[in-house]
């Protein structure tokens, strides 16, 4: 089938086959992808359910062709490819759970059994069923029994107790004359199933097999004598799991349970260390980085730490049917694929739409992984049993952008607030306690401040300290420039009146410095007529008469001929002379 390009989602993928009678009936937890012949190239093993009570088989496909199928006992819950050991060639193992037991695979050949341990059976139970067998009492009485123990007891009926009490009066007798002979037996069964490394992180490191049972216990078991290496408990039975990490060293296992609470287990407990609760059941769990992507019953999209606190909330367009990781180390690319009841198959990193794939039917299962020898390959199964192939382009770019109206992105970012230290603590007991006197003391030194500040202003203004004229009548202005080396120096000072219409007349200027270090040519001047509005430029040498490389402060005074309080004032720091320090 030729690729064409996938509408809907800007042309990011090919779909690269459709087959709407493949006769694929599968769940995501049932589907992976794995290379079964080490030639490079991955295949499609699928768990395939049938009818659901016949017909159950394991399928494996190269590209689009069906490569193999086996015949499986009972219905899968979970399937896995994992490396169980370190022999060459590196060729990884299938496990399949179904029932109480795992069916491991090896070059797609049965290989190996693993049944769960049995659980403990009531011995209320057992009496009951010891005395029918000797005769004691009839199928009424046995009846009667076990119900008063279910209703009382603390360890549940096994299955052959519970199967007893549905049936019909009629049918009592036989079923007691076809099992009374046989021991009672409690088996739990397999409700999930994942992988954790061994020892190392390697892509074709050795794994354990991780389980999660009906009788609400976590198994890990050794790959190659399989063995229980670790038993964890939970309060509820586990219905979906995400496993990272070592066994060896640190790990975390993510489990929803059927109580709709998330838990996460870790190396060094055998209970839980963190819970989520969720104001709805779970329906997909994604861990991407160190963060959980959940997908609840109320079609929302919904995303936790590690540790359990809630970062963000997506609404979506429909309810949702299943959930997967895209994962492309190639490009540091992570993101959740969730499918969707409206035929829609979107992507999501955080909150955020990155793409939108429109399907022929509602999707059952997604996978997405190196497919032949394609890494970027989508592969879905529809409820109704088709087979859906679509390759990422190369150049696809996805953007981060949030399209959704609302607040920011930057707003859903966490800030990191430092934990509050023992100093942090008294002080701010300290300013519950004395706030009043506080505040006041702190007015206190407020209105001191300001009462400095004014009376340095007032004696600013009093002493013509400033180089602007406080007087209305002769309103001045005044700066200086020192241009030269040394040691002359050329002052020019640019006086201006800054009155509307008003000139000034009979003013000078007078210098004031220190008679050892400099030497002024005129030390006193008179100005001209200042009309308003125009700089007039005052120029006069300086020379200083120091060697030993060290200035000085001239001051400029502008008075009225004839007064001694000057109009305006300005301090000149003089630079050093560095002509007569080279001489």
């Amino acid at each position: 089938m030729s690729s064409v390009e996938s509408g809907g989602d800007g042309g990011k993928w090919l779909d690269a086959h459709y087959d709407p009678v493949a006769g694929l009936f599968t769940f995501s937890s049932c589907v992976d992808l794995a290379d079964l012949s080490g030639d490079g190239e991955s295949r499609l093993v699928v768990g395939d359910m049938g009818s659901g009570s016949s017909g159950m088989k394991l399928k494996v496909y190269r590209g689009t062709a069906l490569m193999s199928e086996s015949t499986l006992l009972d219905l899968p819950a979970g399937l896995v490819a994992f490396f169980m050991d370190l022999h060459e060639p590196r060729i990884p193992a299938v496990a399949v759970a179904s029932g109480p037991c795992i069916y491991v695979y090896k070059n797609l050949r049965p290989y190996f059994k693993f049944t769960l341990p049995g659980l403990e059976v009531n011995t209320l139970e057992q009496d009951v069923w010891q005395q029918v067998r000797e005769g004691q009492i009839d199928p009424l009485t046995l009846k009667e029994m076990l119900e008063s123990i279910r209703k009382m007891a603390d360890v549940p009926l096994s299955v052959r107790s519970l199967r007893f009490l549905s049936l019909d009066t009629d049918d009592m007798d036989e079923f007691v004359q076809l099992h009374k002979q046989q021991p009672i037996r409690r088996q739990t069964v397999i409700t999930c199933i994942g992988t954790l490394k061994k020892s190392t992180a390697d892509e074709d490191g050795v794994s354990c097999l991780v389980i999660g049972t009906e009788s609400s216990d976590v198994f890990v078991l050794d790959p190659e004598a399989f063995i229980i290496l670790s038993k964890m408990t939970l309060p509820a039975p586990p219905t979906m799991m995400d496993v990272t990490g070592q066994f060896d060293v640190e790990f975390r296992i993510t489990v929803a349970c059927r109580n709709g609470n998330i838990y996460i287990l870790r190396r060094e407990s055998d209970k839980p260390k963190y819970c989520i609760e969720l104001s709805c059941h779970p329906v997909g769990l994604v861990r991407v980085g160190k963060n959980v992507v959940v997908g609840c019953t109320d079609e929302s999209l919904q995303g936790f730490t590690q540790k359990g606190k809630k970062l963000w909330k997506a609404v979506l367009p429909a309810p949702i049917t299943t959930m997967a990781a895209m994962d492309l180390p190639t490009r540091g690319f992570q993101a959740v694929l969730v499918g969707l009841a409206n035929c829609e198959v979107q992507l999501y990193r955080d909150k955020n739409l990155l793409s939108s794939i429109k399907t022929p039917e509602v999707v059952a299962s997604i996978c997405f992984g190196r497919y032949g020898r394609e890494d970027g390959t989508l592969i879905m199964t529809t409820k109704e049993g088709g087979l859906i192939v679509n390759i990422l382009k190369r150049t696809a770019a996805f953007d981060d952008r949030d399209s959704a109206p609302g607040p920011p992105l930057a707003q859903s970012i966490r800030l990191n607030v430092p934990k509050k230290t023992k100093l942090y603590v008294d002080q701010t007991l300290r300013e519950r306690e004395s706030g009043l006197a506080m505040h006041r003391a702190f007015q206190m030194d407020l209105s001191r401040l300001r009462l400095a500040a004014a009376k340095a202003y007032v004696k600013a203004l009093e002493s013509s300290l400033t180089p602007m004229s406080s007087s209305l009548s002769e309103p001045l202005k005044m700066n200086a420039v020192v241009q030269g080396l040394g040691p002359s120096f050329k002052l020019t000072l640019n006086v201006q009146n800054t009155a509307a219409c008003r000139p000034v007349m009979n003013l000078v200027i007078s210098f004031l410095y220190d008679e050892s270090l400099y030497r002024m040519r005129n030390p006193y001047m008179r100005i001209p007529l200042l009309v308003p509005g125009l700089i007039y430029p005052v120029e006069t040498f300086v020379e200083c008469n120091s060697d030993k490389g060290i200035s000085d402060i001239i001051k400029v005074f502008v008075l009225h001929e004839g007064k001694s309080s000057p109009l305006l004032t300005a301090h000149i720091n003089m630079p050093v002379s560095e002509g007569l320090t080279l001489n």
